[in-house]
């Protein structure tokens, strides 16, 4: 897991709070947020409100520039945010099981492909979580995936 832990009154965790994530997200997280959250309800996908509110609840604290691109850009990465989100909400007791595993395992497709391409050793590693997983959380992930798409925006270099 990412060893980065913010402060909330660091400059990467404000930054990366109300204006900038990286070339994928147009908006800052609290903005990304909201507009996830925003295209569940209007799609009636009730059981993913809360995990829209949570799924992005630790990716502050794990903000940081990972190579020139993202300090020449003025952006950030944030490695494994998911499971930072996950332990920040895992004792939680008014916090369906199920809803924590949308959080934690939300980027899980997403990291699989890019690990196949970019880091075979993270790639096994997380297939084998996958391999783990109920049919219908699979797909109930893949479906959460969309939403976040939505949330953010159009911002590509």
């Amino acid at each position: 897991m990412n060893k980065v832990n913010n402060s909330l009154f660091s400059i990467p965790f404000l930054k990366s709070l109300f204006f900038t994530q990286n070339k994928w997200h147009q908006h800052g997280v609290l903005a990304h947020t909201l507009r996830v959250t925003y295209n569940i309800l209007k799609a009636g996908e009730w059981k993913f409100f809360m995990a829209g509110i949570l799924h992005d609840i630790g990716k502050p604290f794990t903000a940081y520039k990972k190579d020139k691109e993202d300090v020449e850009y003025n952006e950030y990465s944030f490695t494994d945010h998911e499971e930072r989100s996950y332990q920040i909400i895992k004792n939680w007791p008014f916090i369906s099981k199920y809803t924590k595993d949308i959080v934690r395992y939300h980027y899980l497709i997403r990291d699989i492909k890019k690990s196949e391409k970019e880091d075979l050793p993270r790639f096994y590693e997380k297939k084998e979580i996958w391999e783990t997983l109920d049919e219908t959380i699979k797909a109930d992930l893949d479906r959460f995936m969309l939403y976040d798409d939505l949330g953010k925006g159009d911002k590509k270099r």
